[in-house]
């Protein structure tokens, strides 16, 4: 067994942190998450949705690099909906993986917070 293959017993159990990336298309803040947003790890999309502070704030949160988003994300994402709108913006999702998608079906956010299959459909929204 090589060095590489033993196992660190001091690594955490805890689920890799969730990285969120962000940029402006135009006018528009779009955040990418990649890996699994849950209680563990919902506050870094929490925290890149708080960042924003423009008036009138658009936001897209492109999820396609997200595998995995339980009842955590689902809070998360109406909290972000419902503060961007009282501060006259939006928010919409953009290319949910199918187990996302699922979800976001399932709970009805689909019907709340508009969700289409690709970016440039969500930033011409």
């Amino acid at each position: 067994m090589t060095e590489e293959e033993v196992a660190d017993p001091h690594k955490s159990e805890l689920p890799d942190r969730l990285q969120v990336t962000s940029h402006t298309s135009g006018s528009i803040h779009v955040l990418t998450p990649t890996g699994e947003i849950d209680h563990h790890t919902g506050d870094a999309l929490r925290q890149a949705l708080d960042a924003i502070s423009t008036p009138r704030p658009r936001v897209v949160v492109d999820l396609h690099q997200v595998t995995f988003m339980d009842s955590s994300g689902i809070n998360i994402l109406i909290a972000a909906h419902r503060a961007l709108t009282d501060a006259g913006g939006r928010l919409r999702l953009a290319r949910p993986t199918a187990p996302v998608l699922r979800t976001l079906t399932i709970v009805g956010i689909d019907t709340v917070i508009n969700c289409h299959t690709t970016l440039p459909e969500a930033l011409t929204d």
